[in-house]
């Protein structure tokens, strides 16, 4: 069935609840193991609908911010599942109680009931109506930033499809449209604040009502941590400092070289790699998929019928449209056992690592679609961010395909963007630690907390009033996840330095290092991130030695490369 014929139909809220209700009720009065299996497992099919209807919502509300029907429709499940919450964890206080919790363990593993555990201390009905006015402001950003129309050089923009112009050859067109985009967020500086401000102070306040001294530790539970705690992060943060910010400040260093400019650099001057332009793939978007088509093809039987199921089924949603929301992710559809890539494209490199990052998502749910029960199907998101971020190395053996004359330029570029993107990452995760350990915090301190930690992670911009907005300190309300999804970004820093590890497999043996990265990805979330690493023969980024090795590695391979080739 191909996405456009997916039929929606809003769920009956009670109905659900009643049914949820009742299958609670059978598990706990379930005679024997089979009894309670097959509860169980009615269970796991039921969500599966309830949340494939939810799902279709969401995408296509997406695609279409102006759509009323489906503003509507997101609006009943923003407000629907804070109240399914509560009937969910009575669920999860059944199964965690039954007589038959070893069956299960036996059968199922025991890691549901680790997750169940910690999905426990996220809840209370005490709770709900923060839950959903939490959602009503994060849906009011990302409506904003999805409504941006910017006027650039006689045309009008999304933020989306500006991005080209930020990254521009020419010196002039490249600042203005940094200038440009900037001042679309100065213009709505007031609501960004006050949204931020608001969502800081609902989140510590439901912390505060579960238990705990404000939000960070709910958040933890939120994101399902359930192999290291903020200490490790805070240890990895200290890594990344000593280890990665001055080889990615050499890196920086050098561009500055190249592109004849003072150091440290202007934003505008940061955003372009090579004087002669960054690296831009080659084609129609139809083009870029079919190069990936290509490339899937090429890798492995089972890649090849994933990524010609996406594109039959019409399962990516790529092109970037007025009205859409900004950004790009994964999602599934459980009932059809199918995964879903929505993506922005706008001719930039980036359009290509749509195309290995978000199939790299794609890819580890096809390839665990039909696990039971469904929420092994995925691993917790670090543990996820390694599937997508390591085949966008596995895609440089497409590079000529994607890229044609500029295959050269985007493997430097990709490789140098790695190293300089996890300072940027782990800034991201200091800044959100600060912002809930001190809630009281004003927009403006906010803004110069940001600053300051520019200058300790990213000591290559040079933090002066050359383009508002940016150079005041704001740059990070741009990033949607500081607001619809708090402490997810140290996620794409732990998973960046596993791809690092996995480039370097490459690097030695293409075939050997498929070999680790199926043996990682088959597991689906059956084991948590670092018992997922280790089974498939890979460090864990908590180990010092393990980032420290990768960003020597990576910093020697740009030091050798030739950049005489680069035209």
């Amino acid at each position: 069935m191909k996405f456009s014929e997916m039929p929606y139909k809003r769920p009956d809220p009670e109905a659900v609840k009643a049914e949820l209700r009742e299958e609670t009720a059978r598990l706990r009065n379930a005679k024997s193991y089979g009894e309670a299996r097959a509860v169980f497992l009615e269970n796991n099919e039921k969500a599966k609908a309830v949340q494939t209807a939810s799902s279709l919502v969401y995408i296509r509300q997406s695609i279409d911010t102006r759509d009323e029907f489906y503003n509507g429709e997101k609006e009943f499940w923003d407000d629907f599942f804070p109240e399914l919450e509560e009937y969910e964890q009575e669920w999860l206080d059944a199964m965690l109680s039954s007589p038959f919790r070893k069956d299960f363990g036996d059968e199922f593993g025991d890691l549901m009931f680790v997750n169940a555990e910690i999905q426990r201390k996220t809840f209370s009905p005490e709770i709900i109506e923060d839950m959903q006015k939490e959602n009503e402001l994060t849906n009011e950003y990302d409506t904003l930033i999805a409504s941006a129309q910017i006027p650039f050089e006689g045309g009008v923009y999304t933020l989306s499809q500006l991005a080209p112009f930020r990254t521009d050859a020419d010196d002039s067109k490249r600042l203005a449209a940094w200038k440009a985009d900037g001042k679309w967020y100065k213009e709505h500086q007031e609501q960004l604040d006050r949204i931020y401000d608001d969502l800081v102070k609902l989140r510590d306040g439901m912390g505060r009502k579960l238990g705990y001294g404000g939000y960070t530790e709910l958040g933890y539970y939120r994101m399902e941590r359930n192999c290291y705690t903020k200490e490790d992060i805070e240890k990895f943060r200290a890594a990344v400092i000593k280890y990665l910010v001055p080889v990615a400040d050499s890196v920086m260093r050098e561009q500055a070289k190249r592109l004849g400019k003072e150091y440290p650099l202007s934003f505008a001057d940061a955003a372009l790699e090579f004087r002669s332009g960054n690296p831009r793939p080659v084609g129609t978007p139809d083009d870029i998929l079919q190069q990936g088509m290509k490339f899937y093809d090429s890798l492995s039987p089972e890649t090849s019928e994933f990524f010609r199921t996406m594109l039959d089924e019409e399962l990516l949603d790529v092109l970037s449209t007025e009205g859409k929301q900004a950004g790009g992710y994964q999602t599934e559809l459980e009932l059809y056992e199918r995964p879903f890539i929505f993506a922005n494209f706008n001719g930039t490199q980036g359009d290509v690592e749509v195309v290995t990052h978000e199939a790299g998502h794609a890819f580890a749910y096809w390839m665990n679609r039909k696990r039971v029960p469904t929420e092994y199907a995925c691993p917790s998101s670090e543990a996820c961010e390694v599937h997508s971020m390591s085949m966008e190395f596995f895609g440089w053996k497409n590079a000529e395909g994607f890229f044609g004359p500029d295959a050269e330029k985007f493997k430097y570029s990709h490789l140098s963007a790695a190293l300089t993107f996890i300072p940027y990452g782990t800034m991201v995760d200091h800044f959100q630690h600060t912002v809930y350990e001190k809630p009281e915090m004003t927009p403006a301190e906010r803004h110069g907390e940001w600053k300051r930690l520019m200058g300790i992670y990213m000591p290559w911009i040079r933090l002066d009033g050359d383009i508002p907005f940016y150079s005041e300190g704001e740059g990070w309300q741009r990033q949607l996840h500081i607001y619809d999804i708090p402490f997810y970004y140290i996620d794409y820093c732990l998973a960046q330095t596993v791809s690092l590890e996995f480039w370097a497999m490459i690097r030695k043996d293409p075939d050997d290092a498929l070999k680790h990265y199926v043996a990682y990805t088959e597991q689906g979330g059956t084991r948590t991130f670092t018992e997922l690493l280790r089974n498939a023969g890979l460090a864990t980024p908590f180990d010092e030695e393990c980032l420290k090795g990768v960003c020597e590695a990576a910093a020697a391979w740009l030091t050798e490369f030739d950049l005489a080739k680069i035209r």
